[in-house]
């Protein structure tokens, strides 16, 4: 079985694998324009057959880092109506119960950019209430 993983970092990417019962191994710069770029250079420094990859496991560290540095797109959040607030509050419970000086941390989407869309689904995914696609398209 021929398995490659490979993991886009924001400066390097990096390929590990096991092919043909030997292991191989690439680094190559990120592209941060285009990361598919270092990911398809990683492979070809690995000379790796890309047709007989049974397994291609991807990482995304730069993913990743670009949510715990918040320097992402600016995003908005749809949600089922009356439930506007469920994602800023989270679990009803605290993870440090006694500590005075707990914070939450900081939705990624802030409340200003979080809308509501009349629907429901039952617990089988049957829509109860389907969507109306013009209240999407007047939040677009």
């Amino acid at each position: 079985m021929n398995i490659v993983g490979i993991d886009i970092g924001g400066t390097f990417t990096d390929l590990v694998g096991y092919e043909n019962g030997r292991v191989v191994t690439a680094k190559t710069s990120t592209v941060p324009s285009d990361p598919t770029e270092g990911a398809a250079e990683s492979l070809r420094l690995a000379g790796c057959d890309v047709a007989a990859i049974d397994e291609l496991l991807h990482g995304s560290t730069i993913a990743i880092n670009t949510v715990l540095e918040r320097k992402g797109a600016r995003t908005a959040l749809v949600t089922t109506a009356g439930f506007r607030d469920v994602y800023a509050i989270g679990r009803g419970n605290r993870p440090d119960a006694f500590n005075l000086f707990f914070h939450r941390t900081r939705p990624l989407v802030p409340r200003d950019l979080t809308f509501e869309v009349a629907e429901r689904m039952s617990a089988r995914g049957e829509e109860l209430v389907p969507i109306d696609p013009a209240q999407v398209e007047a939040l677009a």
